[in-house]
């Protein structure tokens, strides 16, 4: 929607920076909303001192925010020679390399029966997203398969150490008002896209610094939809876990292509059906009691306590 003759008309940087923006807008309107709710004696959310503390103590939030611009960046790139079904795909790997993750970052245990349930996720979501490709097909001259390693060391990496680093962020300053918190997040994430549009202007010329330009009603849709996903992933990553928002996006994604069956006629494919069955199953085996680790701790609780005991110090 957003390419013309295969280019994007517009910089992905600037839509990266504006919806970095939005959000920042959103976690200081919601930051003033929280602050009349305070009751009399609290320490006002928005004064000089509770700014410079918090600023302080969420320093790590720097690290998910680079990692968010570079990988946000990308997608578009990748966009550009990459068959979307064929990103997708790809992209399903986050689910194994996101649990690992949680099990050496954050300290999560997971069960047997847990990782057989995220190998049986992976194979639902990719069963509904299988599409054929027609042979020979190649990217940059080179062997799709080729490309296709690439793009699965950084598009899964990447996004996966991001989500779950800044739920250790997020989690290990639990204190910390979640909006105060997003203000630090998504103005560092401002901050690296806006040296990417001046590392532009470096390199292209000034004309390049208009952020608006070939921007179109598609685009701020993006943007707002983006900003939308990015705060409603950070109430994920501090009160709930990154498995669990994992499932909670692909049981929207079902429900997305449900009513599209319902309201607008879409058929359901076969695909479809076995995917969801598989995806629920594997729902059902995650979190079933029986699935639990007997010693498992509260979902990325990062040994809160750990944490507490270093800020004590």
């Amino acid at each position: 929607m957003c390419k013309v003759d295969g280019k994007f008309q517009f910089s992905p940087i600037s839509v990266n920076f504006l919806t970095e923006v939005t959000k920042v807008f959103f976690a200081m309107i919601m930051l003033i909303i929280e602050s009349r709710k305070q009751k009399v004696g609290e320490k006002s959310l928005l004064s000089v001192s509770t700014f410079v503390q918090a600023a302080r103590n969420n320093v790590l939030l720097a690290i998910p925010a680079l990692l968010y611009a570079i990988n946000n960046y990308l997608k578009f790139i990748m966009q550009l020679y990459f068959n979307p079904s064929t990103v997708k795909m790809l992209s399903n790997l986050k689910v194994l390399v996101i649990a690992v993750l949680l099990k050496f970052i954050m300290r999560r245990k997971f069960s047997i029966i847990q990782w057989e349930a995220l190998g049986l996720l992976l194979i639902g979501i990719s069963v509904n997203q299988l599409r054929s490709m027609p042979e020979g097909t190649k990217t940059f001259g080179l062997p799709v398969t080729a490309i296709a390693y690439i793009y699965t060391l950084i598009f899964v990496t990447v996004p996966s150490f991001a989500s779950v680093y800044n739920e250790y962020a997020l989690k290990s300053q639990f204190d910390t008002n979640i909006y105060l918190q997003n203000v630090f997040l998504y103005g560092y994430g401002a901050i690296f896209n806006l040296l990417g549009i001046l590392g532009t202007v470096i390199v292209q010329g000034p004309e390049s610094f208009d952020i608006l330009r070939g921007h179109s009603r598609a685009t701020f849709f993006l943007i707002c939809n983006n900003a939308a996903q990015g705060i409603l992933s950070s109430f994920f990553f501090k009160y709930a876990d990154t498995i669990l928002k994992k499932y909670s996006s692909t049981v929207a994604t079902i429900f997305t292509g449900l009513a599209s069956a319902a309201f607008l006629g879409h058929t359901l494919t076969i695909n479809f059906l076995l995917g969801i069955s598989i995806v629920f199953i594997s729902m059902h085996q995650f979190f079933s009691p029986l699935a639990k680790v007997k010693d498992d701790k509260p979902a990325g609780t990062l040994e809160l306590g750990d944490a507490q005991k270093h800020s004590c110090s």
